[in-house]
């Protein structure tokens, strides 16, 4: 890998005009916008807009519904509970407005564009057309300030989803809300349903997510003078124990889990001195919609005096397992059923190995004392799931074959964390995965850096491999320090394909690649 060089920062600069200008670097052969797309030099990938990407769209199950929603992102003054703010924002609040369909319709969004820059929505966790992903300068151009774009798509899979921005650190604002695909089929044994944002806050509080970016790729990480991947084999490391810094029981995700300090966590936009309240009455069951919208945060979440009962994992059904408390990376979701007690008890979300005081929202079933801010419940320290307690259900197992193609991600920093990268180079620099339709492919990720990375496959969900049965459903999974973690995924949705770190600040330095369908 290579070490510290005046050069880095320029690198990292030019980068990020990528990101904001990307289309400049597509050539376009067909008619329509990056339609018959040459990627690189390369005339054979399946580009966004190619035959295959529309006959795949058509090949859907599909229930004739179409659901039509407009989308302002716009800059708003928003009140996070006793707090007011200037940020941007959909449709003037935060979260945004909540979009809930059934699995086969079809989704018709206007995003209309009044930011003073260029936007885009990425549709997290959908297995989507490729050319509706909102990547710009991979699926699709940039959408200038006053202009608009629709986006069109059946559906295909119930579950638990989100929307965002996927141009520069956008997503480190306002600019998230939640995307509900329900199943008619369902058995839906639960009285109440509630849908819970976790978020990390900093925009019109704390630094702009913008001088965030551009201070970490001047200044890195405070690392004691590390210059480089070659001086992470060195026990120092600046001054800590590596072997002390590794994930352990009482630091699951390991000793370094995040760049930002944020001023305020948030559930459902709402700080805990005014706190978002869920209304019920005892002995009633909910299903709680949890999704990490953070930019930097992981959170451990816990109900005072409830158990939860894990049902889903990133909108996919699991055999349901009950523990005290989970960990929920950036971009990951979980659903999980409570049983209501009697009483008025904490909703908590801790930032997990930040000295912050938590997100809380309340649940509330009867009259009593609203629990203070700050509360931390015993089921904090109780039973923590880990990954390799749930098993999918029959219905959502990947049946379980031997790959036809492997590849490979390592994980790495580069300067100190001015720069993270895959494979030893950053975005724009990279040279993409190549897949073949209907291949098995089996992505090896390679965490060769001490902190843990959510890292999240664009328009497909993996099966974690490797256990002795299938492997849960994903599409954004937590990589541990130094850990080996493969996933296997079925390459059934042709088109060019994000895979990144979901931390925000480890993307816009980097860490970001390409899964290039090739014909």
């Amino acid at each position: 890998m290579p070490s510290s060089s005046p050069s880095r920062e320029g690198k990292s600069l030019d980068r990020r005009r990528f990101l904001k200008f990307g289309t400049a670097g597509l050539v376009v052969v067909g008619g329509g916008a990056l339609a018959g797309t040459r990627f690189f030099g390369d005339p054979t990938p399946v580009g966004p807009g190619g035959a295959a990407v529309s006959a795949a769209e058509a090949g859907r199950a599909t229930t004739g519904k179409v659901v039509r929603r407009q989308l302002r992102a716009a800059p708003a003054t928003v009140d996070l509970g006793g707090r007011t703010v200037r940020t941007w924002a959909y449709e003037g609040t935060v979260p945004g407005p909540e979009i809930r369909l059934s699995a086969g319709d079809q989704l018709q969004v206007r995003l209309v564009n009044d930011l003073p820059e260029d936007t885009t929505v990425h549709w997290h966790g959908l297995a989507l057309r490729n050319d509706m992903d909102g990547v710009p300068g991979v699926t699709q151009d940039p959408v200038a300030p006053g202009t608009a774009f629709d986006y069109s798509f059946v559906v295909p899979d119930p579950g638990t989803y989100w929307f965002h921005p996927h141009v520069g650190a956008q997503l480190d604002r306002g600019l998230q809300a939640p995307l509900i695909v329900e199943d008619p089929a369902e058995p839906g044994d639960y009285d109440q349903e509630v849908v819970l944002v976790l978020d990390d806050w900093t925009d019109g509080w704390g630094e702009s997510p913008e001088a965030i970016v551009e201070r970490m790729a001047r200044e890195g990480m405070d690392m004691g003078g590390m210059s480089g991947m070659e001086d992470m084999g060195h026990m120092g490391m600046g001054g800590m124990d590596m072997e002390g810094s590794m994930p352990s029981a009482d630091q699951p995700l390991g000793a370094d889990t995040g760049d930002v300090s944020y001023p305020g966590h948030l559930i459902n936009g709402r700080l805990p001195q005014d706190p978002f309240v869920i209304t019920s009455a005892p002995r009633r069951r909910i299903r709680l919609r949890i999704i990490n919208a953070g930019g930097d945060t992981a959170y451990r979440f816990a109900v005072g005096g409830h158990r939860l009962s894990v049902t889903h994992t990133d909108g996919f059904p699991v055999v349901p397992v009950e523990v005290d408390t989970l960990i929920i990376g950036m971009g990951e979701r979980y659903d999980v059923v409570i049983t209501t007690g009697d009483g008025a008890f904490p909703v908590v979300a801790v930032p997990e190995g930040k000295d912050a005081a938590p997100a809380q929202a309340v649940l509330r079933t009867a009259s009593g004392a609203t629990p203070a801010p700050g509360a931390r419940p015993g089921e904090l320290t109780g039973r923590l799931l880990r990954y390799t307690d749930l098993a999918p259900t029959e219905a959502a197992a990947l049946e379980v074959r031997e790959p036809d193609r492997e590849l490979e991600l390592a994980l790495q920093m580069v300067d100190g964390g001015r720069q993270w990268v895959l494979n030893g180079v950053p975005f724009g620099e990279h040279t993409p995965l190549e897949i073949r339709p209907e291949e098995r492919v089996r992505l090896v990720m390679r965490n060769e850096s001490m902190m843990f990375h959510p890292m999240h496959l664009h328009g497909h969900t993996f099966a974690l491999a490797g256990q002795a049965g299938p492997g849960i459903r994903k599409d954004t999974i937590n990589v541990l320090p130094m850990e080996t973690l493969a996933v296997d995924f079925q390459a059934d949705n042709p088109g060019q394909w994000l895979v990144h770190c979901h931390n925000i600040y480890h993307g816009e330095l980097g860490m970001m690649t390409v899964v290039s369908y090739r014909a």
